[in-house]
């Protein structure tokens, strides 16, 4: 795979990182991998903190409201990342791009 297809298939889920990851261009997409992990890795800690969150009534409502939020910002800053993948920017995702979890 080239980095455009690699840079965009590592924002679609963990399955389609992981596919990026041993499949694609991991030197040309190293930005666009690194910006993928951290979104997916965002969006687990939000699925395991608000499924234990869950048993708190009170805390239930407030977790919901606050990890759906998290989770919609999360699907835009995967579409920004998809765009920037596809047009072959390099440029960082606002709010995460400074964070390298990848060297």
């Amino acid at each position: 795979m080239d980095k455009k297809i690699t840079g965009i298939i590592s924002y679609i889920t963990i399955i389609g990182w992981l596919i990026a990851f041993f499949v694609g261009d991991k030197e040309g997409a190293k930005q666009h991998l690194n910006q993928g992990l951290l979104l997916a890795l965002i969006e687990l800690a939000c699925s395991v903190a608000g499924s234990i969150l869950a048993f708190i009534p009170v805390i239930n409502v407030i977790a919901g409201i606050v990890f759906g939020l998290v989770g919609i910002c999360s699907l835009v800053l995967a579409i920004i990342g998809i765009y920037y993948a596809a047009t072959d920017k390099n440029e960082a995702l606002p709010f995460i791009g400074g964070i390298t979890l990848l060297k």
